[in-house]
């Protein structure tokens, strides 16, 4: 029974005999049936043994390299990798899935027979060609080459051009040899700081590019600047263009000018900017903005940069994004990207970095989805996480502070929950019930993904509550009941003992009207403040004057402040309100925990109990779990549609 008509899939001569042959004619025979097949029926079935499948690797034009795979059938070679191709875009690896390691597997031939391969095997092997920046194309990137040598599966012997890439990229945090500073370095490097700059010399002499990672304050921007000393020492003479957020503009002159004065600087800012662009072609470094970036881009892409540099490269995350596809544009021999977080949101972010380094290196957009994202983020898929931090491990460099800097005194994390008052918890509930029934109203309406707007719309209003029902501006009447913030009044409460300590504190919030309601509270109570948001005009001014005047506490807004600020004169940080994402968070606590700091820093932050912040604090923390396991701080900007359920459930 099963055996003449087993499967829809078998319904063809040239899938079903071979079949037949290697399966139900074992079935029949172990029944005791005698079977006789005539020597010229054909659609024989080759049983593979482990040493019978031939690869290799021939170098080809560019430093790429074609792959051939085939076994010597019948006195003639057989070129299996169109076959094996073929196989990822049917069901194969889906039903492999289901199969024992050593349960055979057949793969059809075009002559109406089959080959029998072990299900582990075929598996491992299909897994690395879906891999591949192209698995119909043979020719390979030299990464891809590398990577497959490691497959036991399918046996290489590496050519000579490719022995040792691998395992000198693999062991990039070991310095290979004497760190040698190039001339014109007015700065002593940590040893870490040394294997970073050795790592990107590597990637440059192997026309390679990556992501250097470092936490917040490792000094990227050093590592950098000497790597172009190090390329100019090597007589690679072109302009190099860095590409920052605005605020960071400045600061990377600054450390120019103080680590690497020899290199002939210029920044492309102001009306006036286009006088400059003739002078790129003489200049050793060329700085400008994201923002700049996307309205000169025509005139930038006219330049052959040596190096292209996005330092908070997370501003290209975005594929879609005009200031993407304007990176994407700009044409340089070596590209880099530095980001203490390079998947904020999803792994589609890491996809569009690369997509800027090493165009097609991950395939298409939608393939990577299929084949990584979606794996990994909906289904925790263990092995493609490991598989895509395998492949990408060579280029992304990561150290965190606990891992270098050593020298950091300790920083301690302390989560106090907060109570709403009576009659924020009434408007609370009222306005979550009403926004529930609004968002539930707009999904069955138009989807969950068309409803976007109203989703966040409700989120903020519940978010602002817990802040200040203030913020809201709403006319009910428990809107008129809720004057006070139980959170506003927890916050002085421990700024009274903070201040009492002599402590020195940096308060974050994602929401300036909040900013200035502590403003006014700090004006009653006569305590000096610096407050900085985007319509700050001297952030630089507001820095120095933190850093040299004794000041108790700096109002910064999340979005202006979280990056490029030093700012070690604090010793206490306060997340006024969480956010989405935990990385934004860190990023924001490094303007106190960084090089420099001599102090323990204490980081505080202030939750509502039960409310949509509980939730949000929660979901970082779980989402944080992925983030680590590959890259770093990777949680979901917006909610889908089982944490929008928990976000909008009632007060606990």
């Amino acid at each position: 029974e099963g055996c003449w008509f087993p499967d829809p899939h078998l319904s063809t001569p040239s899938v079903y005999w071979p079949w037949f042959r290697a399966k139900a004619a074992r079935m029949l025979a172990e029944a005791e049936w005698k079977i006789t097949i005539d020597e010229n029926f054909g659609h024989d079935v080759h049983e593979l043994s482990d040493d019978e499948i031939e690869a290799s690797l021939v170098p080809a034009p560019g430093g790429w390299f074609t792959l051939s795979v085939g076994i010597d059938l019948d006195g003639e070679r057989l070129d299996l990798l169109p076959i094996l191709t073929s196989l990822l875009d049917s069901d194969t690896i889906e039903q492999l899935q289901e199969l024992d390691d050593n349960e055979p597997h057949l793969i059809y031939l075009p002559n109406g027979g089959a080959l029998q391969v072990p299900a582990g095997r075929l598996r491992a092997i299909l897994h690395h060609l879906a891999a591949l920046t192209d698995p119909k194309a043979p020719s390979l990137h030299p990464l891809d080459a590398t990577a497959l040598l490691e497959d036991e599966a399918l046996p290489i012997d590496p050519p000579a051009e490719l022995k040792g890439l691998r395992s000198r990229l693999l062991n990039k945090q070991k310095k290979t040899e004497e760190f040698i500073p190039p001339e014109g370095l007015n700065a002593e490097l940590r040893d870490y700081q040394k294997t970073g700059t050795e790592w990107m010399n590597f990637l440059s002499s192997h026309e390679l590019n990556g992501i250097l990672a470092d936490d917040m304050g490792l000094g990227k921007t050093l590592q950098t600047l000497t790597h172009i000393l190090q390329l100019k020492a090597e007589g690679k003479n072109g302009p190099v263009l860095v590409v920052a957020p605005t605020s960071v503009v400045p600061n990377w002159l600054a450390e120019t000018k103080k680590f690497t004065p020899s290199l002939r600087a210029i920044i492309l800012h102001g009306p006036q900017r286009k006088k400059l662009f003739t002078h790129i072609p003489h200049a050793d470094l060329v700085l400008t903005s994201f923002a700049l970036l996307q309205r000169d881009v025509i005139d930038l892409k006219k330049h052959n940069f040596q190096l292209v540099v996005l330092d908070e490269a997370q501003h290209i995350k975005n594929p879609s994004a005009k200031v993407s596809q304007a990176a994407c544009e700009l044409k340089s021999r070596q590209r880099l990207c530095l980001s203490g977080t390079p998947v904020e949101n999803n792994l589609g972010e890491l996809w569009s970095l690369f997509r800027f380094l090493m165009p097609g290196f991950l395939g298409p957009l939608e393939r990577f989805r299929r084949n990584y994202q979606n794996p990994i983020e909906k289904d925790n898929d263990e092995e493609r996480r490991e598989f895509l931090r395998a492949r990408l491990g060579p280029l992304i460099l990561r150290r965190t502070k606990d891992q270098v800097a050593t020298e950091l005194p300790p920083k301690t994390i302390l989560v106090h929950p907060v109570d709403l008052n009576s009659a924020q918890r009434d408007l609370y509930e009222t306005v979550r019930a009403t926004m529930d029934k609004q968002v539930r109203e707009a999904i069955a309406a138009r989807g969950l993904e068309q409803s976007q707007f109203a989703i966040l719309d409700a989120l903020l209003k519940l978010r602002q509550i817990c802040c200040h029902p203030a913020l809201l501006k709403l006319q009910t009447e428990e809107a008129k009941k809720a004057k006070r913030s139980a959170k506003l009044d927890y916050l002085f409460e421990l700024l009274d003992t903070l201040f009492a300590e002599g402590r020195r504190v940096l308060l974050f919030s994602q929401f300036t009207s909040m900013l200035e309601l502590i403003e006014r509270e700090l004006n009653v109570r006569r305590h000096s403040y610096l407050k900085l948001t985007g319509e700050s005009k001297d952030r630089g001014n507001l820095v120095e004057r933190f850093q040299k005047e004794n000041i108790p506490i700096f109002l910064i807004s999340l979005k202006a402040g979280g990056t490029g600020l030093n700012l070690t004169a604090a010793d206490t940080v306060i997340h006024f309100d969480p956010w989405w994402n935990p990385a934004a968070e860190a990023q924001a606590t490094d303007r106190a925990y960084r090089i420099g700091q001599d102090k323990p820093v204490f980081v505080h932050k202030l939750i509502c109990s039960g409310t949509v912040e509980d939730r949000i604090h929660q979901l970082q923390q779980k989402k944080a779990l992925l983030a680590d396991s590959l890259l770093s701080g990777a949680v979901k900007a917006t909610p889908d549609a089982d944490s929008l359920r928990e976000l909008l459930k009632p007060l606990a």
